[in-house]
């Protein structure tokens, strides 16, 4: 007997291409009778742009669904935005990539019923990956205030740079002179945080890293922390304002604020191929490594 399995689909509506991959999906759900419940806007992206016909489903309104397992269909920032919808419901995300890099969306569009199967038959695994939380000592932050990658404190584009005022577990460490500083995870390790100059970390090593943007010093470099750590920031700026950046969500607060990052209590649970290397997806993915003369 096939065991009875509920999908939740969300994806980029920004894509027209992806409507091969969707129909994929849909039918290859349909053959093991899976039950399927659709984003609201993406459901309508689905029937009204790429003139799909969609089987009667579910259709989510809001972060208060229930699933066995969430799939994604975009690209990293649109599985970053899936994260921050699944929350602490720990629901396994299966990421399908329909867009560039795709170093979170591991699965290819081409090969869906392929992988449908095997959650099926149980031949995957499944990642858990850490969350960072902020929060302020004066003020309630609003939104959503935890990050899968990263949490970015800037400057705002016409500003000088910035006074970061950083302790560890209050023990004090640091004042960054920058335009920024980054906050992230082993995932965001390749993200954000590497495109200016920070460590690669391997997903699972329990850590945090913090690498400043642009420093005013040279000698500031970035460091790596236990994930039970707390970090405690204070930002000084000339225009009184900086911002604040998870996962890309920015907006704006008054300086002088007292930030407080550690550790979320939950994960986000990634689904991967049983075959895949966080070593092999470097150098595939990203090019690490490789010796263009060769």
């Amino acid at each position: 007997m096939i065991k009875k399995i509920k999908f939740a689909l969300f994806g980029n509506i920004y894509q027209e291409r992806k409507s091969a991959a969707v129909q994929k999906f849909l039918s290859a759900a349909a053959n093991y009778d899976a039950e399927i419940a659709i984003s609201e806007q993406f459901h309508q992206f689905l029937t009204d742009t790429l003139h799909i016909d969609v089987p009667p489903c579910e259709i989510i309104t809001d972060n208060h669904f229930t699933a066995d397992f969430v799939v994604c269909m975009g690209g990293d920032g649109t599985f970053l935005d899936v994260a921050s919808r699944v929350g602490d419901k720990e629901i396994p995300i299966i990421g399908v990539n329909t867009g560039r890099l795709g170093f979170l969306a591991c699965f290819s569009p081409d090969n869906i019923e392929e992988t449908i199967k095997d959650i099926y038959e149980d031949r995957f695994s499944i990642e858990a990956h850490s969350v960072l939380h902020i929060s302020c000592d004066e003020l309630d932050l609003g939104g959503y205030p935890y990050a899968l990658n990263e949490i970015a404190i800037l400057k705002h584009d016409i500003s000088s740079m910035i006074t970061i005022h950083t302790d560890i577990n209050n023990e004090y460490l640091t004042t960054y002179q920058a335009d920024g500083l980054i906050v992230g995870t082993p995932t965001g390790s390749t993200a954000y945080s590497l495109s200016v100059g920070g460590p690669i970390i391997v997903p699972q090593s329990e850590t945090i890293s913090l690498t400043p943007v642009a420093p005013h010093s040279l000698n500031m470099r970035p460091i790596v922390l236990c994930d039970n750590s707390e970090i405690t920031l204070r930002v000084e700026s000339r225009s009184k304002s900086f911002l604040i950046s998870l996962d890309g969500r920015s907006q704006s607060y008054r300086d002088n604020i007292h930030l407080r990052i550690r550790k979320a209590p939950y994960s986000v649970n990634v689904v991967t191929k049983q075959s895949k290397s966080f070593f092999s997806t470097l150098r595939h993915k990203m090019m690490w490594g490789a010796d263009s003369r060769e």
